[in-house]
């Protein structure tokens, strides 16, 4: 779609966001992590796999989604099952190959099972690559209090409700776009 974009002479490519949510928020952290074309990148509650530390084994670990989900993951993936530890990258590293480009990691109250710890601390331990860029990340060392978005750089909220992007989350991605672009 953004090779079709860039040549819309109706669309500024330059200021492309990709987004995705769940299963397709791990996607738009690879796509951003894969191709620098895109100007932000924004995961909403992505969960293992996207955002979230795999190493803190909190909500759905490696071992249940590749279970669950065979098909989405590599067997190379599929062999740190219940053994995570070994695994020698985590999600923190992918957080971190968007640097030095913006990106949105957001959570919701009651979707326990993406771990939202786990998708801040991705997005806190990304701070040092941004810095190398003179970038300001979160600002924050701890989680910040439910819909209250935190960070520059690297932005993250924790909003009320369950998992779905909502119209709050809308918000906080049309403000950081504009931020970010100067809109």
């Amino acid at each position: 779609i953004l090779d079709y974009l860039e040549t819309d002479k109706d669309v500024d490519a330059k200021k492309a966001a990709v987004i995705g949510h769940s299963r397709l928020g791990k996607t738009s952290l690879w796509a951003g992590a894969g191709d620098p074309r895109f100007a932000i990148v924004i995961s909403n509650d992505s969960g293992e796999g996207g955002a979230a530390l795999m190493r803190r084994n909190i909500g759905e670990t490696t071992a249940i989604i590749t279970k669950a989900f065979p098909h989405w993951f590599t067997s190379t993936y599929r062999s740190y099952a219940g053994n995570a530890n070994a695994c020698p990258v985590d999600q923190h590293m992918l957080i971190a190959l968007m640097a030095p480009r913006p990106v949105y990691i957001a959570s919701a109250s009651e979707d326990n099972w993406a771990d939202q710890k786990g998708e801040f601390l991705s997005g806190k331990n990304a701070e040092p690559v941004y810095a190398l860029f003179g970038k300001k990340g979160l600002g924050v060392s701890e989680p910040p209090a439910i819909d209250q978005p935190v960070g520059d750089f690297i932005a993250y909220h924790n909003r009320t409700g369950k998992h779905d992007v909502t119209d709050y989350d809308w918000l906080q991605y049309l403000k950081f776009a504009s931020r970010h672009f100067g809109l």
